[in-house]
């Protein structure tokens, strides 16, 4: 009972929220099937007629009446039928289109805590398999309750015209077939949860092989990755074949159920002089021919609950998603930041991926206006955390980040992202060519700007000795070029944007000795009247920088800059004297 009510309620929300919206489209179908339903039940009803003239004396005139009737029958249920499927296929690719929109805007307003927590392969089955179920929905329910429907009441109509006390026996054996159609509904849902988990698996593997093939070769993978794609093919192909089994379960008892009904209209009419129920030639022809007819409909009626319980697995996953509360939405009196350089400041920072433990503990931290600050520390000190707290990745436990003593959560997020720009340690690139991957930084710069900002990123030079120099594709996510390559372009795509507030982390991890000089005299200009905030465990990448702040486990424990934090035994000073030699010291630092 409450499976059913919350199937019902699932129903009427498709129909509310996606239905309705192509509401003109599908009147169009359903006004279709009505004419099919109709001929359909013309078709039988014209029976006894075609059977009367061919029993009769031949008379030209009512002959041509009945073939006037009969061509105008299938010539109208052909075209309706030809409207119907048009109609149906058209409001049907929009509701995907429409649904897979909504579900990609949906994602894009997800904190990026969502994504880390949910599998991609996860993402993708929910996308496009729950808006194929929620079309699948639709179509079911409006040709099963339009076309189907009205079908097997118009030729119950003729059957019951034609012949009363026969149509009595397929009304009460018809169904029967309800009965047995119950019994499969709770294996469908179970069966279509699982190959639904198992398509998941299938686009974890070929995404795990896609982006890790080197790991997997190097590693001798191949049998395991193997293993886990044949388990998963063989389980979808299982429980496909299972689903297919109890949809079709539904034929034989049809098939039974109207062989029983049809051997008994056959009995009763065999004797039907001894019950008072002779009828003509013609009528039984039309009674015996709406029968057959019936069958189908009756049949796909009967299958309807069975194909509903499959669909209605993805129809659950998509609002799973589609009712998630949009969590990067701008508050009701969000303003827009100042273009001012900007000072950015933590104050009393508390943040914690898993609500549990704590990455970054009463944090407090100043990044002067137009300075270069420089992050420090141990591996998962929380440098990084840092600057997703800034670039409003994630909102603080307790504690505010704060731009020019704005507390970001009261600013628009288009004004944050024009006044930032990022250059990760795992670089990013679209699938486009060199060019677009650098303008995405600044969507309507000229090809000028382009070159400018390669040529100081140091890109240039590589770029132009590429097969299509700046219209060269990259590939996916940059596979055709080298991790320096890809690094210097990321960082030409944060310059491009002229941002007054500028992000690094490890800008230089993936660059080679040669390469790291000359970003690092690329960084020194890009930065140059901008707030800075740059991470590096190479200390020569940071030796420049106004401040260096020394991070471990979530809090700052030094702060300063670097001729400073040398002149005592401070955290970062053990760091310096332990990647360089005595003989570096003085050149690096001036001291």
């Amino acid at each position: 009972m409450n499976n059913d009510t919350t199937i019902t309620s699932v129903i009427l929300r498709v129909m509310r929220e996606i239905f309705f919206a192509q509401k003109f489209i599908y009147g169009v179908a359903v006004a279709a099937m009505i004419v099919v339903a109709a001929t359909t039940s013309a078709t039988a009803w014209i029976m006894k007629a075609i059977f009367d003239v061919l029993s009769d004396e031949p008379d030209a005139l009512p002959a041509a009446a009945v073939a006037a009737i009969v061509v105008t029958i299938f010539m109208s249920k052909g075209i309706a039928g030809y409207i119907q499927q048009v109609a149906l296929t058209k409001a049907g690719n929009r509701i995907v289109s429409t649904i897979q929109r909504r579900l990609y805007r949906k994602l894009l307003q997800q904190e990026a805590a969502w994504f880390d927590a949910t599998e991609s392969s996860d993402i993708l089955v929910r996308v496009t398999q729950g808006a194929q179920a929620a079309r699948t929905v639709i179509d079911i329910i409006v040709t099963s309750f339009v076309r189907d429907a009205l079908t097997l009441c118009g030729l119950i109509a003729v059957m019951i015209w034609q012949q009363a006390t026969l149509s009595a026996v397929f009304l009460v054996i018809g169904p029967l077939a309800l009965l047995g159609v119950r019994s499969v509904l709770g294996r469908v849902r179970r069966i279509m949860q699982a190959e639904l988990v198992s398509l998941t698996e299938i686009l974890k593997v070929i995404q795990e092989t896609s982006a890790g093939l080197r790991v997997v070769r190097s590693f001798g993978l191949e049998p395991l990755l193997e293993a886990r794609m044949d388990r998963a093919v063989r389980d979808v192909e299982y429980r496909s074949n299972a689903i297919v089994r109890l949809e079709s379960a539904t034929a034989p008892m049809m098939d039974t159920l109207a062989g029983i009904a049809i051997a008994t209209i056959v009995l009763v009419s065999g004797s039907s002089a001894s019950l008072g129920t002779q009828a003509s030639p013609g009528e039984l022809m039309a009674f015996i021919t709406a029968l057959l007819m019936a069958y189908e409909p009756a049949k796909r009626l009967s299958r309807m609950r069975v194909s509903l319980e499959g669909a209605f697995v993805g129809v659950r996953m998509m609002f799973d998603i589609l009712d998630k509360p949009d969590a990067m939405l701008d508050s009701a009196d969000a303003t827009p930041l100042p273009s001012v350089v900007g000072e950015v400041a933590l104050r009393r920072i508390s943040f914690s991926y898993d609500g549990v433990h704590n990455i970054l503990d009463d944090l407090s931290l100043v990044f002067p206006a137009g300075k270069m600050t420089a992050l420090v520390g141990p591996s998962g000190g929380g440098k990084s955390t840092i600057m997703s707290l800034v670039l409003r990745m994630y909102d603080p436990k307790s504690g505010s980040v704060e731009i020019d003593d704005i507390d970001l959560r009261a600013v628009t997020r288009q004004s944050l992202q024009a006044r930032t720009a990022y250059v990760g340690q795992n670089t990013f690139l679209f699938s486009a060519s060199v060019r677009e991957n650098i303008r995405m930084g600044k969507r309507d710069a000229t090809d000028a700007e382009v070159e400018t900002a390669a040529k100081a990123a140091q890109a240039h030079e590589f770029i132009i000795n590429l097969p299509q120099s700046y219209d060269t594709p990259v590939g996916e996510n940059g596979i055709f070029l080298s991790g320096g390559q890809r690094q210097r372009l990321s960082l030409a795509r944060a310059i491009i944007k002229d941002a007054p507030i500028l992000l690094l982390d490890e800008a230089t991890s993936a660059l080679d000795n040669q390469s790291e000089f000359l970003v690092r005299e690329a960084i020194a200009k890009a930065t140059i009247g901008r707030t800075t905030i740059i991470i590096a465990h190479r200390l020569s990448t940071v030796l420049a920088a106004d401040e260096i702040a020394f991070i471990e486990r979530g809090r700052l424990v030094e702060q300063g800059p670097l001729s400073d934090l040398l002149k005592t035994k401070t955290r970062f000073a053990g760091l310096f004297y332990s990647e360089f030699s005595s003989d570096q010291r003085d050149e690096v630092a001036g001291i």
